[in-house]
């Protein structure tokens, strides 16, 4: 009875310690979300993107320098498919953060579970369930809810269409790059899987900045610094989390990123956040975990 008592208790503190680094992680992607925010648009994407990117390389060298691990990986192939897609979903994702209320672009960047699972099915040949079919229904309820303020405010019907294409897009990108790790994970380290984000992501923006460089003033030096701080931030936290609690529940727990990036654009950037924005993030949370609880019930 008593060694049933201390399993409990230390099941409990490892969910308790799981649920911390998640919310950390949520806390994190939003202050990542605030700062790209913040810059207005002033600083062009190429050049977020670029800074983010050699912010995370010099931090994955040396804690792989420090841990004596092989920095290039076994598939190579593959390992860079995984950057190209991050790279190109990252791009997608600062761009509608420029241009959409900080919730309504973090809402749609949630849709990418069923993007995921749908992906999953195609290319890796993964099961997919009846319940996906709703998951995906109630999902693109979810994404148009969300939308709907966007085209009632703007006048502009084309910017505004272009600008959530983009957000989802963004979305589908993360979905492909996350089933690269999913099979990339099985033998590769998930420091060298992050090492190439950066190795991909600044080639790749630095002709974009030389044609458009911008020089940052004032406290965008501070913004972009934070961009790179807050993502490796998230990062950690969030591989930490996933590490000690289920990844239902953990994705889930993730989710908090939309409250943290809603309680921002109320108070910094004094965004109005709709009941229909509500509704929507609610649809896309249910979406999210339906997708994940099929998903785990296909592999069951």
């Amino acid at each position: 009875m008593r060694e049933k008592q201390i399993l409990k208790k230390i099941e409990k503190d490892r969910n308790f310690r799981g649920i911390k680094f998640l919310i950390a992680s949520g806390l994190a992607f939003s202050l990542m979300s605030v700062c790209v925010k913040s810059i207005n648009g002033r600083i062009p994407v190429s050049e977020l993107v670029f800074a983010r990117a050699s912010i995370s390389l010099v931090i994955t060298r040396l804690v792989l320098f420090k841990n004596n691990i092989n920095p290039w990986g076994n598939q190579k192939k593959l390992l860079i498919i995984r950057g190209l897609l991050g790279t190109l979903a990252l791009f997608c994702i600062f761009k509608a953060l420029t241009i959409l209320p900080i919730a309504t672009a973090t809402v749609i960047q949630y849709i990418y579970p069923t993007f995921t699972v749908i992906c999953a099915h195609f290319i890796l040949k993964e099961d997919i369930l009846k319940r996906i079919v709703y998951s995906i229904i109630i999902g693109w309820i979810g994404i148009i809810l969300v939308s709907q303020p966007e085209f009632i405010s703007n006048r502009n019907v084309i910017d505004t269409f272009i600008a959530l294409t983009i957000a989802i897009i963004g979305a589908l990108l993360t979905s492909l790059a996350y089933i690269c790790v999913r099979k990339l994970s099985a033998k590769e380290h998930p420091l060298v899987i992050i090492h190439y984000f950066p190795l991909v992501s600044i080639p790749l923006s630095l002709p974009l900045i030389i044609n458009n460089f911008v020089l940052p003033i004032g406290f965008e030096w501070i913004w972009i610094l934070g961009i790179g701080f807050f993502t490796q931030i998230g990062q950690v936290c969030i591989t930490e989390g996933l590490r000690l609690i289920p990844a239902g529940q953990a994705t889930s727990l993730n989710y908090s990123q939309v409250i943290f990036s809603s309680i921002w654009g109320l108070l910094i950037f004094k965004d109005t956040i709709s009941t229909s924005v509500y509704l929507g993030g609610l649809c896309v949370l249910i979406s999210t975990i339906i997708s994940i609880s099929a998903s785990k019930s296909s592999k069951a």
